[in-house]
């Protein structure tokens, strides 16, 4: 079943203090360019000869290696679109207290998280591990794929590359970081918090 485009144009109100129009809409595209192009993988693979595969070059192998790039792509972007809503919501206690549990204080937390975005371009992701049973950062380098942990689920996703702020902040990352801490919706993140620790729960 193809993938489809998730229309986020909600976030051209809920946003409007801290991103553009015109930004917010590039992103779109270049989201929906990702949809469309893990639907192209998906359809070649199906039709793909998996007798024929090389490390330097083959149809197939060469399919498989650009996969986690859409795939990767199409799915942060939809969870950072997600995670992003009206300014000036508060987090929740429960959320509030697993970062404190894992980073030892909230300010931790967000000191952590700067930092990151503050490295390079990338995805800086708040995750749940289910190897360790905490919260922990992930920076996501390269095509989307580089640097991602296994067994996660991903609670925030902060998108830290230059087209995501470039056309409203230019080089100022920081004042962008500022703009989308303030417009997380916790909500949607208390939601996926809630959903992981009772998968959690059921598989203990």
């Amino acid at each position: 079943m193809a993938h489809e485009p998730k229309n986020f144009e909600t976030l051209l109100a809920d946003c409007k203090a801290f991103l553009s129009e015109k930004q917010l809409k590039a992103h779109f595209t270049l989201y929906q360019g990702y949809v469309k192009k893990l639907n192209e993988i998906e359809e070649a693979l199906g039709k793909a000869d998996r007798t024929v595969f090389n490390y330097s070059f083959a149809p197939y192998s060469e399919l498989r290696r650009r996969e986690p790039v859409a795939y990767n792509g199409t799915v942060l972007h939809e969870a950072y679109f997600e995670n992003l809503g009206a300014p000036g919501q508060e987090p929740p206690a429960p959320f509030k207290k697993a970062v404190a549990d894992s980073f030892g204080s909230w300010d931790t937390w967000i000191a952590d998280v700067k930092a990151i975005v503050g490295s390079g371009h990338g995805w800086c992701l708040t995750t749940y591990d289910f190897n360790f049973m905490k919260v922990r950062n992930n920076f996501v380098q390269g095509e989307h794929h580089v640097g991602l942990f296994p067994n996660q689920a991903v609670l925030i996703a902060i998108d830290a590359w230059e087209h995501a702020y470039f056309l409203d902040y230019g080089t100022a990352k920081a004042d962008y970081l500022a703009g989308v801490l303030n417009h997380l919706n916790w909500k949607a993140i208390e939601k996926r918090l809630q959903w992981t620790l009772l998968a959690q729960s059921k598989a203990s």
